[in-house]
């Protein structure tokens, strides 16, 4: 099968901006086909402008001028580059298949490069066939493909990073063509390759490559080609035909490489490295420029584990998941109560206080730095900003405790979907090989919330209760972006533990790319928060993502990333009232048992919380609470200034069964022996009216330590400080009391530590965030007003020789003052429009299209259309004028 010979690169490139060469395009301008992507985008309505802007926002910061300018941004590599990146693998794919057409190419030949010559078998190629409008849509909405079917064209920053080079081979697997391969090679040289493949000499070596190109790129004479080869030569074809096509050779190479290189089916690249044209690649894999296209993303599969799960019990467990992590929060932020741990010099937490923390949470230190960011982004906790910088719960820790249970957890929900802050990279190196430690710099990700919301939802297209498999998950997220999958992999952060970690994973299938790292920590992260329950998204989970339907379109997606801040909070409102039935009421009593222990069945009222954490010692947790009556916990309520009395009468009021006796006896006992001893300060003392008791504590071999001297029957001094001594005393077993220069009681109650007035640590976004309605139609008005302007047609104006020609395009106008005036005084009497150029006062130079309607005072004032409102400009301000053309 023939096709037509490919025209050798470079013979037909674009232009700066995307423009044909000079001297092309003289047909086109005929046509009225557009020439340059600017033409493209002028030729296009208001709609497809917008469509551009919403889907590339880095291209309205700062807003063009222009049509033309706006053109040329969309063509700078950095703006390329971050569009490429948000394309999906098919349309990836029809780019790389762009870039390595002919320029223009026609839809047929690109579908032919897509599903082969003969269109793919009957499934493969109807997909292929049914996508490609798609993703040559996608591309034109993005400004990187520009043109009619017949002549589409991809922008040149796009070619030339798309397209395959030595120094960086293609996705495709293809090498360069014939006359790039040919390029530095002499003409003898190319004309003994015309003649091993029998084709007639030619009398120069364009015509040669040309007619080389064209024996490659004929199926028929190829085939018969090949027929001639060596079997060896084909298993060398074999290797090189997918990528790479480089391969090395000796300066004595094998037959079937010498067969090769001198019939130019191997081309030599460097002294000891050959390449496969891309022609002859193209034609071995019969016509497919990629070995497997993928018009479709990958199914997401249900794991089989939750194939039986009902959507009840998914909440349920989601609900239970979500009322631990409100308890485990409040527990973190409880033991940082009266002052966290000092802040490092280079900011975050030192190794040894984040194990003191997971010691404390009962769990390991990746699960603990999870919880701490977790805090640190809701605005919970932060440094305090002294000079001896410690962490400290902030004051709105103190009005998160005030709010319904459901209402704190939507605030941490909502806090982690939308922070940059990644937990998961804690312990892992940075670039310059440093620790990153949790609450320090260097942990956010910009891609994290988008990664976070696209895998939630995706499981929330899943029917509810159901959970997807982590690989197919993985995959569809690679389908998606395949061009950020690499990002970030050298990283090199710690593993993720837990169902979803790699230990987990026995296919080896799960990330080390940062995105896939990030969605497996997603995974995780879900799960400890309760958004998920048993891997399946939950009823909450849904309304915190506002879908409430199976299925979330990327309309729907991208209308929710530029909601409105009372959007926000409904969709926050809606999942506090989805989870609020499934948390259970907070109780007002507990279980007293006759072993000293008492059992709260379920989470207890605040007050009585947090009595009960000060008179007893937690246990054990789970879905009860057991706490634990010790001399040391009654003597600690005891300190903080409660009386004997008062602990019988709360734990009277508060337990559902009778007071056992060991309890009263031991609150009894504890009290009867409480404050019979007093520490104060000399540097401390000892003072007790039973003598007996301090001869027995001066005897104790235990004392040593505290320096004990006896200086009055009554009065035992210390060198030791107060607090100390207190500490010494009461691990010998006696409960000394703390007294002031008095001799009054002190109560020891915990001061609460806050830090000043703080915000949560702001995301650092990927790019300028998505523009709103407002935004885009005002940047649309603008952009269109300032290309009228620049594009205007006008009258000749003299020149400086004194004749007369028409203005430049894109160039000020320039006329004299007197000129100017006589120009704008005729145009306010025959209300004509003019074309002027006018600097602001800040320097900037524009040009506007104006109609003016008074002149006085020196100043115009009139319609500008530019700006489609009324103006008055200064006279002096303006660099010259033109008339608009009659047409």
């Amino acid at each position: 099968m023939g096709t037509k010979p490919e025209e050798p690169r470079g013979a037909h490139q674009d232009g700066p901006n995307g423009t044909e060469p000079q001297g092309a395009g003289r047909d086109e301008r005929a046509r009225g086909v557009p020439r340059t992507l600017a033409e493209a985008l002028r030729a296009g309505g208001d709609e497809e402008l917008a469509a551009l802007l919403r889907a590339r926002p880095d291209l309205l910061n700062p807003v063009p001028g222009d049509l033309t300018q706006l053109a040329t941004r969309a063509g700078t590599r950095a703006s390329v580059v971050r569009a490429l990146e948000r394309l999906d693998r098919f349309a990836l794919q029809t780019a790389e298949a762009l870039a390595v057409a002919p320029d223009p190419a026609p839809y047929e030949s690109l579908l032919t490069l897509l599903t082969g010559d003969n269109g793919g078998d009957d499934s493969s190629g109807n997909a292929v066939a049914d996508a490609l409008p798609g993703a040559v849509a996608a591309l034109r909405a993005r400004a990187l493909v520009w043109g009619a079917d017949d002549r589409l064209r991809l922008v040149r920053t796009a070619r030339e990073l798309l397209a395959p080079s030595p120094a960086r081979p293609s996705p495709t697997g293809l090498g360069p063509t014939v006359a790039e391969a040919t390029a530095g090679m002499s003409p003898g040289r190319i004309q003994e390759i015309v003649a091993a493949v029998g084709l007639p000499s030619t009398h120069d070596p364009v015509s040669a490559v040309a007619s080389l190109t064209a024996l490659f790129t004929d199926r028929d004479r190829m085939a018969a080609l090949l027929d001639t080869a060596p079997p060896e030569a084909s298993a060398v074809l074999d290797r090189l035909v997918w990528g790479p096509p480089y391969g090395e050779v000796t300066a004595d190479p094998t037959p079937p490489v010498r067969w090769l290189r001198d019939r130019g089916l191997l081309l030599p690249a460097s002294p000891r490295t050959v390449v496969l044209p891309r022609e002859a690649a193209l034609h071995l894999r019969a016509g497919r420029a990629h070995r497997v296209p993928e018009p479709q993303p990958p199914r997401l599969e249900a794991a089989a584990s939750v194939l039986a799960a009902r959507p009840q019990v998914v909440d349920g467990a989601a609900a239970a998941q979500a009322l631990t992590a409100l308890s485990t929060v409040e527990d973190l932020l409880l033991d940082w109560h009266e002052g966290g741990p000092p802040v490092l010099r280079a900011g975050g937490l030192a190794v040894r206080d984040l194990k003191r923390a997971a010691v404390a949470l009962d769990t390991d230190e990746p699960t603990a730095a999870f919880w701490l960011e977790l805090a640190y982004a809701a605005g919970l906790l932060a440094a305090d900003g002294e000079a001896d910088e410690a962490y400290a719960p902030t004051p709105a820790y103190d009005s998160w405790l005030e709010l319904p249970a459901a209402e704190r957890w939507a605030r941490l929900a909502d806090a982690w979907l939308t922070a940059t802050r990644t937990a998961g990279l804690v312990g892992s190196l940075d670039g310059k090989g440093r620790a990153l430690s949790a609450l320090g710099p260097g942990l956010d990700r910009s891609a994290a919330p988008e990664v976070r919301r696209r895998v939630l939802t995706l499981m929330g297209e899943l029917p509810p209760a159901t959970a997807p498999t982590p690989d197919s998950l993985l995959a569809r997220l690679r389908w998606e972006r395949p061009l950020r999958g690499p990002e970030g992999a050298s990283y090199g952060a710690t593993p993720a533990t837990g169902p979803y970690s790699a230990a987990a994973d026995p296919s080896g299938t799960l990330a080390t790319d940062l995105r896939s790292r990030l969605a497996v920590w997603t995974l995780t992260e879900a799960e400890s928060l309760g958004i998920t329950g048993r891997g399946a998204l939950s009823t909450h989970g849904r309304a915190l993502l506002g879908t409430d339907t199976d299925t979330d379109t990327a309309a729907a997606a991208a209308a929710r990333d530029s909601a409105t801040a009372p959007d926000r909070a409904g969709r926050l409102r809606a999942a506090a009232d989805a989870l609020a039935p499934m948390l259970p009421v907070p109780l007002d009593h507990v279980l007293l048992q006759a072993d000293l222990t008492a059992v709260a069945p379920g989470p207890l009222q605040r007050d009585l919380a947090e009595t009960l954490a000060v008179l007893a010692d937690v246990e054990s947790k789970g879905g009860a609470t057991v706490y634990r009556f010790t001399p040391g916990s009654v003597r600690r309520a005891l300190d903080a200034g409660r009386t004997a009395a008062e602990l019988h009468s709360f734990l009277a009021l508060h337990s559902r069964t009778p007071v056992p006796q060991p309890l009263s006896y031991l609150v009894d006992d504890v009290a009867r022996r409480h404050g019979h001893l007093r520490v104060g300060g000399a540097s401390s003392y000892l003072r007790c009216d039973d003598e007996a008791l301090l001869d027995e504590i001066t005897a104790d071999r235990r004392s040593e330590g505290l320096r004990l001297r006896r200086i009055a029957p009554t009065v035992v001094s210390s060198l030791a400080d107060p607090s100390t001594l207190l500490a010494g005393l009461r691990s010998m077993g006696y409960a000394p009391a703390a007294e002031s220069a008095e001799g009054d009681v002190l109560i020891a109650r915990a001061h609460a530590r806050r830090t000043p007035p703080r915000t949560p640590p702001a995301p650092q976004p990927d790019g300028p965030p998505p523009p709103d309605t407002t935004l885009l139609g005002a940047a649309v008005r603008a952009i269109r007003a300032g290309d009228l302007a620049a594009t205007v047609a006008t009258k000749p104006v003299p020149a400086a020789d004194g004749t007369r020609a028409p203005a430049a395009p894109g160039n000020l106008p320039r006329t004299t003052a007197a000129e100017t005036l006589a120009t704008v005084q005729a145009a306010v009497m025959t209300g004509s429009a003019l074309w002027i150029g006018y600097v602001n006062a800040e320097g900037a130079a524009s040009q506007r299209v104006m109609a003016p309607v008074r002149v006085e005072g020196g100043f115009v004032t009139g319609y500008d259309h530019t700006a489609d409102e009324v103006r008055t400009y200064p006279l002096h301000r303006i660099t010259g004028v033109a008339e608009l053309a009659d047409d």
